[in-house]
């Protein structure tokens, strides 16, 4: 009888290195935000997949970066509790680029974790680096490391040696029965997808240091006798000027913002949704903890494990 592997993985690297798409690509299905701009991740996010042989529950976490605020400040501590009690942990890195300071600042994480937990050294966007400059860039980063990892070039965008990961995820998983029900994907709930979804478009949509100042709350979320999906939600700045790009001449850009969100949102829960934005300025709430709460965002000193 084969025996069923079962594992909590988690992925970690520096912001826009592609976790985010990498879940979704592994997936087969789109749970988590993603754009080019870094930071696109706020939270922990559980991707769950279920094989005939495995479940592999990917714990997406936020970039580990130098903060410059504390929204910065609890995203790296999302990311660095992500790593307490799981089985598996994966550091993806950007082959394309050589490794940077931020890259140094989670090898010496890594360093300081237990040896018994597996490591796997993953090489992303490999699609964008010449054949000879690979194996350079690969040892660069197995030489910040300084311990032990299983070694793996990828690319998560163009779908490239994915079931090799695979494979070698589930070889290193333990031997257990699933955690979760074969249907379900995620742990997070519908309502907080959505709004990351239209940070989302805020980010595909705007420019310079505006997008990185956007936060979502959602409202309201109902679905209304016709089976559509209402959902009410706002988009909150941290300058008045901020608020005018945001919503755009005539309500133009605020109108393109809430289309891709809107089309985002139907393709992950398959049923028309009505989605109605506004925007607020919350002063700075990139740097107010009480802010950050009311957005879902909460610093904590203790380190949390998992049971």
């Amino acid at each position: 009888m084969t025996k069923y592997h079962s594992a909590f993985i988690a992925t970690i690297g520096r912001p826009n290195v592609g976790k985010s798409t990498l879940v979704n690509a592994l997936l087969g299905q789109k749970i988590a935000a993603v754009s080019p701009k870094p930071q696109t991740t706020r939270r922990r996010q559980l991707g769950i997949l279920t094989t005939d042989s495995a479940q592999l529950i990917f714990v997406d976490t936020p970039g580990i970066h130098n903060p410059r605020h504390k929204l910065g400040t609890f995203l790296n501590q999302e990311a660095e509790e992500a790593l307490a009690g799981v089985d598996v942990i994966v550091w993806l890195v950007d082959a394309s680029a050589r490794p940077t300071e931020e890259d140094q600042q989670i090898a010496s994480l890594l360093r300081r974790l237990p040896a018994r937990t597996p490591l796997v050294l993953a090489a992303n966007k490999i699609d964008l680096v010449p054949a000879e400059a690979l194996t350079p860039r690969i040892e660069a980063y197995q030489a910040s490391l300084g311990r032990a990892a299983q070694v793996i070039s990828i690319s998560a965008t163009q779908n490239l040696h994915l079931d090799d990961l695979l494979h070698l995820l589930i070889s290193l998983s333990p031997v257990r029965p699933p955690e979760y029900d074969e249907e379900q994907v995620t742990d997070s709930y519908e309502r907080d997808i959505a709004a990351d979804l239209i940070r989302e478009a805020c980010l595909h949509k705007l420019r310079d240091e505006v997008p990185h100042g956007v936060g979502v709350r959602v409202d309201e979320f109902a679905e209304r006798e016709n089976g559509m999906l209402y959902i009410a939600a706002t988009v909150f700045v941290e300058r008045e000027s901020q608020k005018g790009i945001v919503i755009g001449e005539g309500g133009k850009m605020l109108k393109q913002i809430g289309s891709l969100a809107r089309k985002e949102i139907e393709e992950m829960g398959g049923r028309p949704v009505f989605l109605e934005l506004r925007v607020k300025v919350l002063k700075d709430w990139r740097n107010d903890e009480n802010a950050l709460r009311r957005l879902g965002y909460k610093i904590s000193n203790k380190k949390k494990k998992r049971k």
